[in-house]
């Protein structure tokens, strides 16, 4: 799947914008909040429904603005399918493909496959559980529409269940219906835990090459599943801590609490490793990344990095740079030199400035 092109309206720093891309690699450069991660803030949204950033549909609006548009393009061997993505202030999104109205935005999903890469990527190892959570829940909710659906439910139960703890101060004999949201926050939580046991399953098969490549063969990563709690042991254990549950006014067992680490060989790097080893296994992360798109969707993700190649040394740069062959990349940066030094293949070449975007490469022009 390649993006040809992207049109925004009202979107963030942007009144209008369409842009055209090349199936190869695209440049965005230019000063420091000129708009570059804007444009591929807007991909990733028209792909996931989510702004990688985290952001609420209403602070990507326009200033002074009610609502913004974002339209894609995409091509996946010669058929083009339109994306139009409608962002509102006070409703929820509306999202149509070719014309046709979706009902939920999660079946958006799958359609195009995209890996972001940003510096705050770097530090997945050495940061809390909940980026490492984000990371494989972004990744398999993309890959897997059933685990989108379960981990949409357990979310919905554990916000419920938390509500009820905090009823419960009130009215005791809400107690009595606790065990109903148990067993569902059980049933839907089981799930989830065993796809992220069979995700990091066939990630290692991946990323064992990869990073052992990236260390000059001097290193080989394990990525190790922690789950909070074990799938024959779920009811019993909410059941155990139901009283600090309460304590707490909150759900203190489950998949919403998982973990993973890294090892390189019987070192946990999360704790021990050097910086340098935590940012190239986070390099390996985002590498397995792609070849995961390409083994389970069997297609071809859309690499979308964002001034990560000013954060690695010469090596790493090397590394990513020659990772990445025949996909689709999108790349903002400060400056060209890094690619021109290192005679790097750049098709299309745009600057970026104060929201106006410029193609100025011959190449580029349409």
């Amino acid at each position: 799947m390649i993006i040809k092109s992207i049109e925004l309206a009202d979107y963030r720093n942007y009144d209008s914008l369409t842009m055209q891309f090349d199936k190869g690699t695209n440049i965005l450069y230019g000063d420091n909040a000129q708009g570059k991660t804007n444009i591929l803030e807007a991909i990733f949204l028209a792909a996931t429904t989510k702004s990688h950033r985290g952001s609420k549909d209403r602070e990507i609006i326009g200033f002074d603005k009610e609502e913004a548009h974002i339209r894609t393009y995409l091509e996946k061997e010669g058929v083009e399918t339109r994306v139009d993505m409608h962002l509102r202030k006070n409703k929820s999104k509306g999202i149509a493909i070719d014309g046709q109205k979706i009902k939920k935005a999660a079946d958006l999903l799958g359609l195009c496959n995209v890996v972001f890469f940003s510096p705050e990527d770097l530090g997945i190892i050495k940061n809390g559980p909940s980026e490492r959570r984000r990371f494989v829940d972004m990744e398999l909710c993309q890959l897997d529409a059933l685990y989108l659906h379960n981990l949409n439910h357990y979310n919905r139960i554990v916000d419920q269940r938390n509500k009820l703890l905090k009823d419960m101060y009130l009215n005791e004999d809400l107690k009595e219906t606790l065990g109903i949201w148990d067993m569902q926050l059980s049933s839907f939580g089981s799930s989830i835990i065993e796809r992220r046991r069979l995700f990091v399953d066939q990630l290692n098969e991946i990323i064992y090459d990869i990073h052992k490549k990236l260390s000059g063969g001097r290193e080989t990563l394990q990525v190790k599943y922690e789950p909070d709690v074990e799938t024959d042991q779920f009811e019993r254990q909410l059941k155990l801590h139901r009283e600090r549950d309460l304590k707490a006014k909150m759900t203190s067992v489950g998949p919403h609490r998982d973990d993973f680490s890294f090892f390189i060989g019987d070192v946990d790097i999360r704790k021990y490793g050097s910086q340098g080893q935590q940012r190239t296994a986070a390099l390996s992360l985002k590498l397995s990344e792609i070849e995961l798109v390409r083994k389970i969707a069997r297609d071809t993700p859309i690499l979308l990095l964002d001034d990560v190649l000013s954060e690695l040394d010469h090596n790493r740069q090397n590394d990513l740079l020659n990772s990445i062959g025949e996909i689709q990349t999108i790349i903002t940066c400060t400056g060209l030199e890094e690619f021109v030094n290192k005679r790097f293949e750049m098709n299309r070449i745009f600057h970026v400035s104060e929201g106006t975007v410029v193609c100025v490469n011959d190449a580029g022009k349409e």
